[in-house]
């Protein structure tokens, strides 16, 4: 007798925000979307699950106290080239947020649009095309600017 496929696991995602009602807010979307969450309430926290846990996604607040998000993102890109990023912030445009001066795969405005572009975006950036290592991928990388999901 065959056995059952092992179901396929749901994509990890590294939530970090400073703002305790915006993690509960984007856990539970994320969640519904399909997601596995695990919470971080500083960039000192992520640094320590992103050390025992792989994650496919993580999803950052730019303005943190002691970190702010594309110093973290620094850091955990240099532990694992397959993860992608998020950053949310709702100073994109007073900022000049990019994803090149964040480091990030995505830049997100916070704004009444931002649930819908955030599960996309991480729809988007869990699916196997973008699980390559940045240098080794042929493909272009989708660009977001405050939410915009035109490539």
């Amino acid at each position: 007798m065959r056995s059952a496929p092992a179901p396929t696991p749901l994509p990890r995602v590294l939530l970090v925000d400073d703002n305790r009602d915006g993690l509960v807010v984007r856990t539970l979307l994320l969640e519904e979307a399909g997601f596995q969450v695990q919470a971080a309430a500083c960039a000192g926290e992520a640094l320590d699950l992103f050390s025992s846990t792989r994650f496919d996604v993580v999803v950052t607040d730019y303005r943190m106290p002691g970190m702010n998000g594309a110093e973290l993102i620094q850091q955990l890109r240099a532990c694992d080239a397959h993860t992608r990023f998020i950053v949310l912030s709702g100073f994109v445009e007073p900022l000049g947020l990019t994803e090149a001066n964040t480091g990030a795969d995505a830049v997100i405005s916070k704004s009444a649009n931002e649930g819908a572009h955030l599960v996309r975006w991480v729809k988007r950036l869990a699916s196997a095309s973008f699980r390559k290592p940045m240098a080794t991928q042929n493909v272009e990388r989708p660009r977001a600017r405050q939410g915009n999901l035109a490539n």
